[in-house]
């Protein structure tokens, strides 16, 4: 068995490579010729008015698009590369149990560009991609959007906006899904969710309760040389073992009421439940043993109402609450020692109002304009303690470890009340001149205030979409952006994570990034994209490494580069084999440069190019039984990352699904990663910088199991923006 994973980890691996790279070179000759065949038919038969409004998919297989927990892969905020390349998953990125001061998010994961085959028997998911392809809506409308929101839709970048068809008549009705799942990676995990919803003339409602549980094992090598303002340097290698097990309850409420045509009241409740426990040991250069435990507490309610002459009008609130706790005792080097208890909590009090118009003035011309105004209270505190008398260690807002003190135990205790308000005014309109053009443009004012911060901004967005001829669309889009930096990385804190070797420094003077960004979109016959890209954003953060060169410390810290700028193009084709074969092959290339020139002690403007390739493949083996066989898999060259090396990174997935009971039931059988190659071990060579992080990997087996009912469809809701919570 040892010799079939070094296989499957060396050669395998390689061999895997090159028949992925002969079989997209088979199915790029195919794609050609798929596209010709197209190109000559969309000649011949001219479509019917309107397809700029509606798609129909033709080819496209399902897989899950899954949300980013990790790291902020280079790519993933271009909106182009959205469509194809789904997201990160969670990789055990953390260097070990931490007190406060937020997630790790340190690039130890470069899954980017592949999702799991399917670890759910759920649709696909609708990502917010223009020129995106979806999955058919049976009985719903499918309304092929702009290619970046305007400002009328309250969120920035791009998007697809789906609307179901509302029933005024017909008689009432329950639906309901019932889904469960096993999952084995390393160690256990187990998924239950339970889905209704009622269908009636003026009132429905849905119910949503999801449990997921299980333990969790991961393992990190850390081999460094850490190098010291007096001229020492002293090696790091250590072996760190961590297990972990939670459990998190996810639940959902929500009612419409149409009090007469085109005239709604909609009240949504969601909630979150979620316990963890972590023990963690560390071997080696350093000798540690940690235990924490965290809860996480989440209230969501909102009500909107729409009227039929055009306005809409909303409320929202969200608390959130996070304590947690660590006991740590930690050797390093035979010299310092941490012996220390730890809570720390965050509680985040949202409100957010809102009030919309939009008018149609005849003519192709419409007219939209709104406020909307978010207000947030952050109660957050972070308390050391001697683990045998209980007494508190150091002062409130110590700053001696931020200041480079090199002694081990003066530790940062914090108490905050923080404030944060914004005010977002806007204005559009949009014009369609005739069949062929639309123009679409918006201009939000938007004040950012926080104690630290009080500063306008402007956010215009232009789109013009352009139909040529039949079956031929071209997008032009220029846009601005704000990206907020989470609540607890605004902390005057410090934290310990992986031993006490690492800590993560929070940055209260973090500024908001800002971005600007062109797009053009040439979509053939609704199938086949292409893209192309620029954008430049100013005050990008991160979270990033740093060997101190005072203290045997690396420190983690969220800090505002200079600048980070992409230029990248995309092609995507589906192509068709018969009856048999669904297939998507995506091309990307980008650009890639951060410029930091004042990044601690060592500035740098560091620039790369790189590619990724991915293949979606849904094979019918079978309609009566209904059996398909989806593979997906990608390779991504070697990126960049602040002062981060990524190096090459690829891995293969494959699910087969059965559906019976005429369509009811769905059976799901899937592995994740088959050569356990998705993990990298990212790496810093840079000046007096010297540190390799090796992440432990497994593959996935896992089976889930879907029973519909009712002719069962998902009630889509604006999901709660958790981004920056802890």
């Amino acid at each position: 068995m040892e010799q079939i994973k070094k296989f499957l980890h060396g050669k395998g691996f390689a061999l895997l490579l090159t028949a992925s790279l002969l079989a997209a070179a088979a199915a790029g000759v195919w794609a050609v010729r798929a596209l010709r065949a197209e190109l000559q038919k969309s000649l011949d038969v001219p479509d019917a008015p309107g397809t700029t409004q509606q798609t129909t998919p033709e080819t496209e297989p399902d897989w899950d698009v899954q949300e980013d927990t990790t790291w902020q892969q280079p790519v993933t905020d271009v909106a182009n590369s959205k469509a194809d390349v789904p997201q990160q998953t969670p990789s055990g990125a953390s260097s070990g149990a931490q007190s406060g001061s937020g997630s790790l998010r340190e690039p130890s994961a470069l899954q980017g560009a592949s999702s799991p085959a399917s670890s759910s028997a759920q649709p696909a998911a609708a990502p917010s991609m223009p020129g995106r392809v979806l999955n058919a809506f049976s009985g719903d409308e499918l309304v092929y959007n702009k290619t970046l929101a305007p400002a009328r839709y309250q969120v920035r970048g791009a998007l697809i906006n789906v609307q179901l068809k509302q029933t005024a008549d017909g008689p009432s009705s329950w639906q309901g899904e019932l889904y469960g799942k096993y999952n084995q990676k390393h160690y256990e995990g187990f998924e239950e969710r339970a889905s209704l919803l009622y269908n009636g003339n003026k009132f429905s409602t849905d119910f949503l309760y999801s449990h997921k549980h299980g333990r969790t094992y991961t393992t990190t090598d850390k081999d460094a040389m850490h190098a010291l303002a007096d001229g020492s340097v002293y090696p790091m290698a250590t072996d760190e073992v961590r297990r972990g097990r939670s459990h998190t309850h996810s639940f959902r409420v929500g009612a419409d009421y149409t009090i007469a045509k085109d005239h709604q009241l909609s009240f949504v409740y969601n909630g979150n439940y979620t316990t963890s426990h972590n023990r963690m040991n560390i071997n080696g250069s350093q000798q540690s043993a940690t235990l924490s435990n965290s809860t996480d507490w989440l209230h969501n309610g909102r009500l909107d109402y729409s009227t039929p002459f055009g306005m809409k009008a909303g409320v929202e609130f969200t608390y959130y609450r996070s304590p947690s706790d660590q006991l740590l005792n930690s050797r390093l080097l035979e010299n310092d020692e941490l012996d220390f208890f730890t809570q720390d909590c965050q509680r985040i009090n949202r409100w957010k109002m809102f009030l919309a118009q939009e008018h149609s003035l005849g003519k192709g011309w419409g007219l939209n304009y709104g406020i909307v105004y978010t207000t947030g209270i952050d109660n957050s505190y972070q308390y050391y303690y001697d683990p045998e008398t209980g007494e508190q260690l150091g002062d409130e807002n110590t700053t001696s470890l931020a200041a480079g003190d090199n002694s081990a135990g003066n530790f940062t205790n914090m108490k905050s009340r923080k404030r944060e308000e914004t005010l977002n005014i806007y204005a559009g309109f949009s014009k369609s001149f005739g069949d062929k053009l639309s123009l679409d443009a918006s201009l939000a004012v938007e004040r950012y205030k926080t104690p630290v911060w009080n500063q306008w901004d402007w956010y215009p967005t232009v789109n013009l979409n352009y139909m040529p001829a039949p079956g031929h669309i071209l997008q032009l889009a220029l846009s601005s952006d704000k990206h907020y930096p989470d609540y607890w990385a605004v902390q005057d804190a410090v934290s310990y994570i992986g031993g006490g070797y690492s800590e993560i420094h929070g940055n209260p003077l973090l500024k908001p990034a800002q971005s600007y960004e062109f797009q053009m979109n040439y979509i053939l016959k609704s199938k086949y994209i292409f893209s192309t890209w620029f954008s430049h954003t100013k005050d990008y953060s991160v979270q990033t490494l740093y060997q101190s060169s005072q203290r045997l410390v690396e420190i983690y810290k969220y800090l505002n580069f200079d600048y980070r700028q992409q230029f990248g193009i995309q092609v995507s084709v589906p192509f068709k084999v018969k009856n048999w074969l669904n297939s998507r092959l995506t091309f990307i290339g980008i650009w890639h440069r951060e410029k930091d020139s004042d990044f601690w002690d060592i500035p740098f403007d560091r620039k790369q190019c790189y590619g990724i390739a991915q293949m979606n493949n849904t094979f019918t083996l079978s309609t009566k039984p209904d059996l398909k066989l989806t593979v997906t898999g990608f390779v991504h060259s070697k990126a960049i990352q602040g002062i981060y090396d990524l190096p090459v990174s690829g891995n293969v997935n494959a699910a087969l699904r059965y559906g019976f009971a005429k369509g009811k039931a769905v059976l799901n059988l899937y592995c994740n990663d088959i050569f356990e190659t998705g993990q990298i071990s990212p790496r810093i060579r840079f000046q007096t910088q010297n540190v390799t992080n090796h992440y432990s990997c497994f593959r996935e087996l896992g089976v889930s199991f879907t029973y519909k009912f009712g002719g069962y469809k998902e009630k889509k809701r604006e999901g709660v923006d958790t981004s920056r919570f802890k």
